[in-house]
């Protein structure tokens, strides 16, 4: 869970010039995390050549370890996106769910991360 809370917090500060808030939101069988920023940008995955330098790899460190995951732009007057994940909550068996590595919830996403 860290790994994912510091991902999405580090994509803000290095894409987005920092987060603007973030939440957690606990529901039966589900913690979620949302990072909102003021940028607009959705989530894009960087094409790295060399895999073994740092960068580009915390959006497959989200599809691997999320349950799952996506970004929607910030409501009302402000500007910018929330980016969100969801894992198994505290004492949630941690189990594949049918949604499991297949990205961002298309009813709530930005395409084209």
């Amino acid at each position: 869970m860290l790994l994912l809370v510091s991902e999405v917090v580090t994509n803000a500060c290095l894409h987005a010039g920092g987060p603007r808030e973030l939440v957690l939101r606990h529901a039966p069988g589900r913690l979620r995390v949302e990072v909102s920023d003021d940028n607009p940008e959705p989530p894009r995955r960087r094409v790295s050549g060399d895999r073994s330098r740092p960068g580009g790899h915390g959006l497959v460190v989200l599809e691997r370890l999320a349950r799952s995951w996506g970004a929607q732009p910030s409501g009302g007057t402000a500007a910018g996106k929330t980016v969100w994940l969801e894992v198994p909550g505290p004492g949630t068996a941690v189990a594949p769910t049918p949604d499991q590595g297949s990205g961002p919830d298309p009813g709530r996403s930005i395409p084209g991360r």
